[in-house]
């Protein structure tokens, strides 16, 4: 059976490919839940237009399909709360020099 840290590792792989930091770290994952062999993710993009929005859905599920026991992935996006990079963590605030 997945958990949610075994999710929540394996979508560190997955990066937005404009800032070059990965999703958990940049604080676009807001929720992982799992029921039996189906992982729910509630996630946001940095902003509605962002242009890369469809490739790191599409890396989302890819990534996630490739854990032991997943059979289904469904990734929710929402607007609230609103991505701010207030959200991420310390280390991907340094890296993009925001400190």
């Amino acid at each position: 059976m997945p958990t949610k840290e075994t999710v929540m590792e394996k979508l560190k792989e997955v990066t937005d490919p404009e800032m070059h930091i990965n999703i958990v770290d940049l604080g676009l994952v807001y929720d992982v839940a799992i029921d039996g062999s189906m992982v729910v993710i509630k996630m946001t993009l940095t902003s509605p237009a962002c242009p890369v929005g469809p490739l790191i859905l599409d890396a989302v599920e890819e990534k996630v399909k490739k854990i032991s026991g997943v059979t289904g992935v469904t990734v929710d996006i929402v607007w609230e709360p609103m991505w701010s990079p207030d959200k991420m963590t310390e280390e991907a605030k340094m890296e993009l020099g925001i400190m």
